[in-house]
């Protein structure tokens, strides 16, 4: 119980030190923001229940479909864009909170409490995760409910987003974790997780790079390198594929990009375990 509270606390401050830092307003706000984005500026119409149109901006497709075929493309595309956006927010929110344990004077304080490191570390991780959830869950919600609300269809795979989202965010947030046990900076964490991202859509192009490369050797290290790194772009795929009903495949690139956050965390705490502050 002791042990749990601990953790529980840990948690607690850094849901503090987020509105301390105005980071959780900064997401709400944003997050409001896109959701009456979506309730004022994209338009719905639908005919006799049947048909539907769709403008943005003033902008009308043109062609007529199926309601319910045409609330699952939009569903699909508006699924990647929360995704990205969010996975964004994310990474620039938590790059502060992390970076933030190793400040002097506050980590000797924390390491002076009756609480292991595993537990320090795990905390502000989890902490963080939960930050991003709730807004994740605000954010995704508030959009499924203006689609369900004009359109009358109530399409239940778009919320797979938020899983997806909080995934993702938690596996690039373990490398963040051990950038920042090592490093100290919240800077330097925020580019290897974007860097992390650009990689896993160039590595995603594995069929044009099989195509491209000239040699065996490099296609098995381009193999290799692609199953090492986080799958960021093949996961917002496999999103999209639910959304529209679509088979999703195999949950390869699932598998092993928890496999990657799990061997970041035990990096992160061992070396965490080792350092002399």
């Amino acid at each position: 119980m002791t042990t749990l509270t601990a953790t529980a606390a840990l948690v607690r401050d850094t849901f503090r030190e987020a509105f301390a830092r105005k980071l959780f307003w900064g997401l709400f706000g944003l997050s409001t923001f896109l959701i009456l984005f979506f309730l004022f500026i994209m338009k719905i119409d639908v005919v006799q229940g049947a048909l539907a149109t769709v403008s943005l901006f003033g902008q009308i497709t043109g062609r007529s479909i199926d309601v319910k075929h045409l609330v699952r493309q939009v569903h699909a595309g508006i699924s990647s864009f929360l995704y990205t956006w969010l996975m964004f927010l994310a990474l620039f929110a938590s790059a502060g909170l992390i970076s933030s344990v190793f400040e002097p004077g506050r980590i000797e304080l924390l390491l002076s409490k009756p609480v292991s490191r595993l537990h320090i570390l795990l905390g502000r991780y989890a902490g963080n995760l939960l930050v991003v959830g709730l807004n994740a869950c605000y954010l995704v919600l508030g959009v499924w409910l203006i689609f369900g609300w004009k359109t009358g269809v109530w399409n239940s795979a778009f919320l797979a987003v938020i899983g997806t989202t909080v995934f993702m965010f938690g596996v690039l947030l373990s490398a963040m974790v051990l950038v920042a046990v090592l490093s100290e900076s919240g800077a330097l964490a925020l580019m290897v997780a974007f860097a992390l991202m650009i990689m896993s859509v160039i590595l995603a192009q594995r069929s044009i790079a099989e195509r491209l490369l000239s040699s065996e050797w490099s296609r098995n290290v381009w193999r290799g390198l692609y199953w090492v790194f986080p799958k960021v772009f093949d996961v917002g795929r496999m999103n999209m594929d639910f959304v529209q009903g679509r088979a999703v495949g195999a949950l390869d690139p699932i598998w092993s990009s928890a496999a990657f956050a799990a061997v970041m965390l035990a990096a992160s705490i061992y070396s965490f375990s080792k350092r002399n502050f």
